[in-house]
């Protein structure tokens, strides 16, 4: 084993791992940092959707979405893959996700996930005197989802707005706002606008992030190395296993995307997570193009648009298909032909960089954090597709609860029981 024990290894170089690092530092723990890949931000926060969207959180599981997925594994471009797997923790998993597809569980997550929001955005906004916004270009762009469907709008108008900040638009209104939409805008029932929202680059948040790491004074460096599994003595985790020796801790933090759930497993802790596999596409943006200045989700699609400087990039699909990370494409194809359909002009597809990555989900959509049953093994898991979006909210409240302050909100179920 290495010689030196660190006070707080933190397991996972991505946008969570690195958030929780740097809250931990400035909550006067010394910190080190275990990392697989060469190069931070490398996983599920290389290229992902781009949106943080603080209030406009859609848990996955609800009323009547079994009966859509059934749905959409028939449609050639529908937004989810379905692979069986001889692995049970799929089957277990599934069943878990259909018992919270209810109207009940959907809004106790969503007005859970409305507080974690709503503390993240808080959270990005007193990081910016330390990360300024430019260096991954933070917009605040505010959010449209657009639909096409009349049932589903009118659904979604009918959706309490506590905050009474969102604009109802009917589909012509929509495309007026964000005249990206102009194509697709006589196939659109309405839309929904609000304000507040950003989009920016989350890998180049994570690069910026870990400079600042590397100059706090109790950063202890990074490790970069696979972790490979928690050895446990006496109801404590006293060290990981890596494929470089052993990092030995006086408390480990885990937060490394899917890969928690097998390094949980390795000190009998089972957690109900999931990677389900994401695509994008990031496309450039020429001075003929009329990309959207708006974040834009297309509901029924299941599809994001967000531009990122002078790069547009579109996110969509939920393929449950184990821990497979290479590109189908098959899939690249239809959504290829899907953004084409909807915004045309917006970006030069013939350019476009394809990519795939894993967002590991819980069944109800709301990450875990906290203790486990082993004192000194603390969680922040589960963020799914709104990693970048919550990864600053979790990592404040894992410094609270790990200093023993009193969290600003009831975390509820947010909260890990074994």
């Amino acid at each position: 084993m290495r010689q030196t024990e660190h006070e707080v290894v933190v397991i996972g170089g991505g946008v969570v791992g690195l958030t929780s690092a740097w809250w931990l530092l400035e909550a006067g723990f010394r910190v080190t940092l275990v990392e697989r890949a060469p190069e931070v931000g490398s996983g599920a926060s290389y290229r992902n959707g781009g949106q943080l969207s603080y209030r406009y959180v859609s848990p996955l599981a609800d009323a009547g979405v079994p009966w859509k997925a059934l749905q959409w594994l028939f449609q050639d471009a529908g937004p989810l893959r379905f692979k069986p797997e001889a692995d049970l923790r799929q089957w277990r998993w599934l069943a878990r996700f259909i018992a919270n597809c209810n109207a009940a569980s959907n809004r106790r997550t969503t007005a859970k996930l409305l507080e974690l929001g709503e503390h993240s955005r808080r959270m990005m906004a007193q990081l910016e005197s330390t990360v300024p916004l430019a260096q991954f270009g933070w917009r605040d762009a505010g959010k449209l989802v657009v639909y096409r469907s009349r049932a589903l709008f009118d659904a979604a108008v009918a959706k309490p707005d506590p905050d009474n900040t969102r604009q109802v638009l009917s589909g012509a209104e929509a495309a007026a706002l964000e005249p990206a939409l102009a194509h697709v805008a006589p196939r659109l029932a309405g839309g929904i606008f609000n304000s507040g929202e950003a989009v920016a680059d989350c890998h180049a948040f994570c690069v910026a992030l870990e400079q600042r790491l590397r100059e706090h004074p109790r950063f202890d460096g990074i490790v970069h190395a696979n972790a490979q599994s928690l050895f446990a003595e006496n109801g404590r985790i006293t060290a990981v296993e890596t494929d470089n020796g052993w990092v030995t801790g006086q408390q480990f933090v885990l937060a490394a995307g899917i890969q928690s759930r097998g390094l949980a497993a390795t000190a009998n802790i089972d957690l109900p997570l999931y990677p389900l596999k994401g695509y994008s596409l990031t496309a450039p943006i020429g001075p003929e193009h009329t990309a959207p200045e708006i974040s834009v989700t297309d509901f029924e699609r299941k599809t994001l648009y967000a531009r990122i400087g002078e790069r547009l990039r579109i996110a969509a699909m939920v393929d449950m298909v184990g821990e497979d990370t290479s590109l189908d494409p098959r899939r690249i194809d239809a959504l290829t032909r899907l953004v084409r359909d909807t915004m045309p002009r917006a970006a030069d597809y013939t350019r476009s960089e394809a990519w795939a990555g894993l967002r590991p989900a819980t069944p109800n959509s709301a990450p875990l954090l906290g203790p486990t049953r082993h004192g000194n093994l603390w969680l922040n898991v589960g963020h799914g597709p709104l990693g970048f979006t919550f990864a600053c909210g979790t990592a404040a409240l894992l410094a609270d609860l790990m200093t023993g302050r009193a969290t600003p909100f009831a975390l509820d179920f947010l909260a890990w029981r074994s």
